[in-house]
């Protein structure tokens, strides 16, 4: 097989289906690769769709807890990990068949293999199913190979043996208690899983406070509302030391804190530290694409272009952003950009904006930013207002009885204009969208303010801290 593409893809996961349907769209021939042994992409098989399914379960739970505190009497609970795992598979499995058959509808050719670069216009490609391997040649390419578990080199760690964010979604039998290592999206919402459904969980991060490139003001309200747990402690400011595995089954978790050694005994260890790029067998760097140092990640500019033109990056091997609406919108970008450079469409070329970048978590109480934070604000050099308001002293979080949390809006002390918003507290990742509209069009805190709201409602509470910016415009 020798067949030139207009377009080809690396990698069939959110960023890849993305560019490869505009792509299409933009009549060029288009193929992608994918050497995954199950189709749909980090997403759908390993990531959003399954976390967030198992984490609805843990929720429910939670809620069935608390059922006196509402004047319900239950009896009986009985947690059936089997069957939550059962419902996973079986959402998860009629998300990836949909997926599939998009990526087998027709539009463009799927090859089944993983690909490796022998040039600036060609690849390699080992099948899937065993056999020689075969060039395909490219006139523009998209590098969407997505990321894989990141690994730490403690010492001990690999010798004890561990669970990732991968083995967890599949566990149907759950150890009683857990360290987790780690303090980002993936390790809180896997630890609020496992202490929803009743287990011990230990959590160590090493950054002075959990989600280390989030204001410290969201930070310590998440960090307070899972303290207060009787089954959940916190361990921040932290450097690992070493892992021992006990013949009993323990494994402990060797830390220095405070310049004192800690030891954290429990059933089992989560490393969810997060991903890193999945570049290790392209051969990228080969033929000029240049890598960041350290991590693998692609690097490119505004218009997903990377050093080698015609080569083009989205999604999580390129970042700055492992979320997927990003993903997509970056493959969209690139896939429209190679078009330009193919002269197939008319330029002016495509650039990515951040500015209403998104970051959602779906811990319990949950956390959703939007825009700039403070700490970003500072950095840049702009001058902002802001302003919050509490959840405890809000009407419809009271009846819901979930008052942990706040809101907070960011505003330009020239104009008045929405820069960013955060929220924890109840439906954070919901009632952030409200503040993405009102930033979409650039809108100031008066023009907030002046939106009708309901009540009793959450998202009327948007309007408390919008009044005190009012002032600004």
């Amino acid at each position: 097989m020798n067949k030139t593409y207009d377009f080809l893809v690396l990698g069939g996961g959110s960023a890849g289906y993305a560019a490869a349907r505009t792509a299409h769209d933009l009549a060029l021939s288009v193929a992608v690769i994918d050497g995954a042994r199950d189709l749909g992409g980090l997403c759908i098989l390993r990531g959003c769709m399954p976390s967030k399914t198992l984490i609805e379960s843990a929720n429910r739970f939670r809620s069935m807890r608390r059922a006196e505190e509402f004047g319900l009497r239950t009896g009986g609970l009985e947690i059936r990990t089997d069957e939550i795992i059962a419902r996973k598979s079986r959402l998860i499995g009629e998300f990836a068949d949909y997926r599939r058959g998009q990526l087998e509808d027709g539009r463009f050719d799927l090859i089944r293999g993983t690909a490796a670069f022998r040039g600036k216009d060609s690849v390699i490609v080992t099948p899937l199913e065993g056999g020689d391997p075969f060039e395909i040649n490219f006139r523009s390419c998209l590098i969407a190979t997505g990321s894989v578990v990141t690994r730490l080199p403690v010492p001990g760690l690999e010798e004890t043996g561990y669970w990732t964010s991968d083995e967890i979604l599949d566990a149907t039998d759950l150890a009683a208690s857990f360290i987790v290592l780690g303090g980002g999206a993936i390790a809180l919402e896997m630890a609020c899983y496992l202490e929803g459904l009743g287990k011990r969980v230990e959590v160590i991060q090493r950054s002075a406070h959990l989600l280390s490139s989030s204001d410290t003001d969201v930070a310590a309200s998440l960090e307070k509302a899972l303290q207060g747990r009787e089954s959940f402690s916190l361990h921040t400011g932290t450097r690992l030391v070493r892992v021992e595995k006990h013949d009993t089954g323990g494994k402990t978790v060797i830390f220095e804190q405070d310049g004192e050694l800690h030891r954290i005994t429990a059933d089992e260890i989560l490393q969810a530290v997060g991903r890193i790029p999945n570049t290790r067998t392209l051969e990228a760097a080969a033929v000029g694409v240049n890598l960041e140092e350290g991590s693998g990640r692609v690097l490119c500019g505004p218009d997903q272009g990377t050093s080698v033109p015609g080569i083009f990056a989205a999604g999580d091997v390129c970042g700055p952003y492992e979320i997927v609406h990003i993903a997509i919108e970056q493959g969209e970008i690139a896939a429209h950009n190679a078009a330009v450079h193919l002269g197939k469409v008319e330029g002016p070329v495509k650039q990515i904006d951040y500015r209403l970048k998104l970051l959602g978590i779906f811990t319990d109480p949950q956390v959703a930013t939007v825009g700039l934070s403070e700490k970003e604000a500072a950095e840049a050099g702009r001058a902002v207002a802001v302003a919050t308001y509490p959840f405890d002293d809000h009407g419809k979080s009271m009846v819901m009885g979930e008052t942990h949390g706040f809101v907070k809006l960011i505003a330009d002390t020239a104009t008045g204009e929405i820069l960013g918003g955060a929220v924890v507290g109840p439906e954070a990742v919901e009632l952030i969208h409200e503040i993405v509209v009102a930033m979409a069009f650039h809108a100031t805190a008066g023009q907030l303010l002046r939106i009708p709201h309901y009540h009793p409602t959450l998202s009327e509470i948007w309007t408390y801290p919008a009044e005190d910016l009012s002032i600004y415009g």
